[in-house]
């Protein structure tokens, strides 16, 4: 069994001047950062006072399951000589907020738009899909299904 580490830098940067003295005194601001990428701006979902043109986590979390399919995907297909030109996700996911305020998603689906380059794949190519989920580490890790609607087409 091989290990991976990974490290990844948070950092709040939403001190208004007075901390976290009320819940409304402070921005959910932050950034995410690792040695030699380009830094992310982050904040909660608007729905917790955050601020709607940063990535929340929530939305980080499906880009993962998302992207991560996407990788094994494409590395499957280059194996089995399927030639794709496009991808393209529009990921959606539910996340439940319970009474005592905590939550976690119950559902997260893929809709993975794929072009390739010759009718013959097609077949292939949607069955790959199943190979992707199998693999992919993210949905490996996580406490649900993570569905998934393609949809493939020929250039």
């Amino acid at each position: 069994m091989k290990n991976h580490h990974y490290k990844i830098a948070v950092q709040w940067t939403g001190n208004q001047g007075t901390g976290t003295s009320g819940y409304r005194d402070y921005e959910r601001s932050h950034t995410i950062s690792a040695q030699n990428k380009v830094l992310i701006e982050g904040s909660s979902d608007p729905a917790f006072r955050g601020d709607r043109k940063k990535y929340n986590p929530e939305e980080m979390f499906l880009s993962s399951l998302s992207s991560c399919h996407m990788l094994w995907y494409l590395h499957f297909c280059s194996e089995a000589g399927i030639v794709v030109t496009e991808y393209t996700d529009e990921a959606t996911g539910i996340m439940e907020e319970t009474t005592s305020g905590s939550g976690h998603f119950t559902e997260a689906t893929l809709h993975p738009k794929v072009t390739v380059a010759e009718e013959s794949m097609v077949e292939k190519a949607q069955q790959l899909h199943h190979k992707a989920n199998e693999f992919c580490f993210i949905a490996n890790s996580v406490n649900f299904q993570v569905k998934h609607i393609p949809t493939t087409l020929f250039k």
